[in-house]
C-alpha cells in the first residue's frame, strides 16, 4: 500500500497509512470505522495533493521524449483515432472531436421528429444532448453483427461536438484510442457497401481489424443536416 509521492510534496503530506495506518502498527483511532486506509478522507485528500503536484521540466521532457520514439516498425504514429463498432461496422473518428464517453441511456423521443437518424434526446450529466443514429446515416444494419468471442462488449454513446454543437452517439460496442500512422492509410475496399463507403476517408489496420476512417467534415455536416 506504500504510495509514491513526489518530492515536492512531501514535506506536506503525512503517510500516516503507512505509520499508524493498515501498513503501521494500526493505532489510527479512525482505523475501525474505515476498516482500511484508502476508505479514509485523509488518505483521499493526498491522494489528491499528489496527483495536483507541480509537473517539473524534467518529467516533461522525458514523456515527450518517450511518445516521440518511432516503434519497432519504423512508423510515427502521428494520429490517433477513437474506434468502435456499429452493426458488424468497426470505425473511427478522430479523437479530437470527442468531448466524452457516456454509458447507454435510452433516448426521449421529441414530437413530430421521429425517425431521419434524430432518436432524441438524452440527458448525460444533467445536461441534453441530440442522439443521433450513425447506424441510419450511414446505412448500417444494427442487427447484422457476430456474437463477440473471448471479449465483452461496451455499448456506450459518444458525445461528439462539431462546429460547437454536440451529439450523442449511440455505438454497440467501443475499442478505445487507437494511434497510427496516417501515411498508412489504405484506401477502402470496393467491396464496401455503397452507404458506408461514400463517408469513408480510409481504413487503418489494428492487429486483425480492418477499421473505416469516417470522413470527419462530412459527417459532422450530415449530423447538423439531420438535426434542422
Amino acid at each position: 500500500m506504500t504510495t509514491i509521492i513526489a518530492s515536492e510534496t512531501l514535506e506536506t503530506i503525512d503517510d500516516c497509512w503507512n505509520h499508524i495506518g493498515v501498513v503501521g502498527d494500526q493505532s489510527c483511532p479512525k482505523l475501525p470505522a474505515n476498516v482500511h486506509c484508502r476508505n479514509c478522507d485523509v488518505y483521499a485528500g493526498a491522494a489528491q495533493r499528489n496527483l495536483q503536484r507541480p509537473v517539473d521540466a524534467h518529467y516533461q521532457r522525458d514523456w515527450a521524449s518517450h511518445f516521440r520514439q518511432i516503434d519497432a516498425g519504423g512508423e510515427v504514429r502521428d494520429s490517433s483515432a477513437l474506434v468502435f463498432r456499429i452493426g458488424r461496422e468497426w470505425l473511427a473518428l478522430p479523437t479530437r472531436v470527442f468531448d466524452a464517453v457516456a454509458p447507454q441511456a435510452k433516448p426521449h423521443v421529441l414530437p413530430h421528429r421521429s425517425g431521419r437518424g434524430l432518436s432524441g434526446i438524452v440527458n448525460i450529466g444533467g445536461k441534453l444532448y441530440p442522439c443521433m443514429s450513425l447506424a441510419h446515416l450511414l446505412g448500417i444494419d444494427e442487427q447484422g453483427a457476430p456474437p463477440a468471442r473471448g471479449r465483452h462488449t461496451f455499448a456506450r454513446l459518444l458525445l461528439l461536438r462539431w462546429e460547437e454543437q454536440a451529439y450523442a452517439l449511440p455505438v454497440a460496442d467501443l475499442h478505445g484510442i487507437v494511434r497510427y500512422a496516417s501515411a498508412k492509410v489504405q484506401a477502402p475496399a470496393a467491396t464496401i457497401n455503397k452507404g458506408l463507403s461514400r463517408f469513408l476517408s480510409g481504413v487503418i489496420t489494428e492487429g486483425d481489424m480492418r477499421i473505416g476512417c469516417l470522413d470527419t467534415a462530412l459527417i459532422g455536416f450530415q449530423l447538423a443536416r439531420l438535426l434542422r
